[in-house]
């Protein structure tokens, strides 16, 4: 069986990281934090144009028709190059989640917001049972909400929205008052339980491939860094005990990108262990990130503090993608409960890891 990738996979990763290279540059990611918005309409419309927002809507609606396993490598690009636009929830999470709806009664409500996104001229954003607060929307022209067994549907007017702090100046997060009265329930009961279930598993699984990105991009930094830094008259890269730190650094990544990897193809599949699997990813991966950014802060030293620095701009995205769609501690607890309950079925999506 061949585990790799095929050519038009990393073809689309290159034409991804191609762009990101042009467009996302870390100056471009500072004017940004100047925005009210902290986002670029322009911007959005340019990944629209290359397919990321399209690449799981299928072509019926415009889309490229493309699954989980073709997205992984795109996901991890927009890591390496700090991407904070709504990729996630909008593509990964939104788009499959719609597609759902099209043998409901909700079939022309999914295919007309399948169709904007398709063509660029949406985002959404996504509010999970644990996740109180919610990224990005504040731009958002659609808003997916969870309220007990219900999933519902909600318009920028239907609610109000209350910004709140963020470590990370690329993200901007709200906290979400809505009615559910007044807007549109689109399932309810185990559809509805079990669609919450598929948002968070794929918010999670869309977060860990941008984790090896962001990780990758750490240890780079740190390396670059090591082989221009001089101390007695030698690169400090030189030093065994510097090697060593990034050494490691470097087998966490590659450890947790196959587990990223195989997150992929159970999420596709919707295999009967895809929760376990997407969480043994986001809960490893987010850990090596975390890992990553801080050998790389050691290995800079004292100007790795330094604001002008760009290495805590992917230090700050590695600890809030960290914590999306589930921390660390909690994908980590979720699939310790699988084994101790000997089977690797997907629990509920509002279940509470024990002991945690």
């Amino acid at each position: 069986m061949d585990f790799g990738f095929s050519e038009d996979q990393t073809l689309l990763q290159q034409t991804v990281r191609d762009f990101l290279e042009k467009e996302c540059t870390p100056d471009a990611i500072r004017a940004l934090w100047d925005r009210e918005t902290g986002r670029s309409s322009e911007l959005w419309a340019q990944l629209s144009a290359i397919g990321l927002p399209a690449l799981l809507v299928p072509e019926t609606y415009g889309g490229l028709g493309l699954d989980e396993r073709d997205a992984v490598l795109a996901l991890e690009e927009t890591g390496r190059f700090a991407l904070a636009e709504p990729i996630v929830t909008t593509a990964i999470v939104a788009a499959p989640l719609l597609c759902h709806l099209a043998d409901t009664e909700h079939a022309a409500f999914a295919a007309s917001w399948l169709e904007r996104i398709a063509a660029g001229d949406a985002r959404v954003a996504v509010a999970s049972a644990n996740q109180p607060l919610v990224s990005d929307a504040h731009v958002a022209n659609l808003l997916l909400l969870s309220k007990g067994d219900r999933l519902y549907a909600a318009n920028p007017d239907q609610v109000q929205l209350t910004p709140q702090p963020a470590n990370d100046q690329s993200q901007r997060l709200f906290s979400v008052d809505w009615d559910a009265e007044k807007t549109l329930c689109l399932a309810s009961g185990e559809d509805g339980l079990s669609l919450q279930a598929e948002m968070l598993d794929r918010g999670a699984f869309g977060c860990a491939a941008q984790l090896l990105g962001v990780a990758d991009r750490l240890i780079e930094m740190g390396a670059l860094y090591a082989s221009q830094r001089k101390q007695f008259g030698v690169p400090v890269g030189s030093f065994q005990a510097v090697k060593h730190r990034l050494a490691n650094a470097k087998v966490d990544l590659e450890y947790g990108r196959s587990i990223v990897h195989r997150s992929a193809h159970s999420v596709f599949t919707n295999s009967p262990s895809r929760s376990v699997d997407v969480s043994s990813a986001k809960g490893f991966i987010g850990e090596a990130a975390r890992f990553a950014a801080g050998e790389s802060l050691q290995v800079h030293g004292a100007i790795g503090y330094t604001y002008e620095q760009d290495l805590h701009i992917w230090m700050k995205r590695a600890w809030s993608l960290d914590l999306a769609f589930g921390s660390g501690a909690w994908h980590r607890a979720r699939v310790g409960d699988a084994l101790m309950d000997g089977g690797l079925s997907a629990p509920h999506f509002g279940y509470e890891p024990r002991d945690l």
